[in-house]
């Protein structure tokens, strides 16, 4: 009877070191990981801590992110550029056939 005892003991102590070495590998991998992505955010200039919501705030004041302006807009941007003396004649009237063609 106390074979069968010592032949699970054993199993248990193997099972247990198995686990362990598991945890301690997948442990090290995540630490691994973090540190990598930490040292690349640090080398494209941001801070790991705060890199998701720089990110976030850059997306979110992107122009990608805008509402569209509307053809009445983009005209009047054109016609105020013109009157400013920033763009001439010729490159409001190419840039106003542009935005009425879509």
């Amino acid at each position: 009877m106390d074979m069968l005892f010592a032949g699970a003991g054993g199993f248990m102590v193997l099972a247990f070191v198995m686990f362990g070495a598991f945890f301690i590998a997948v442990l090290t991998f995540i630490v691994v990981a973090i540190v990598r992505n930490a040292r690349k955010a640090r080398e494209a200039g941001y801070d790991p801590m705060t890199m998701q919501t720089e990110l976030t705030a850059r997306a979110m004041s992107s122009e990608l992110l805008q509402p569209a302006k509307s053809t009445e807009q983009r005209l009047r941007e054109l016609d105020d550029l013109r009157a400013r003396g920033v763009i001439s004649a010729e490159e409001r009237d190419r840039a106003r056939a542009d935005i009425l063609r879509g």
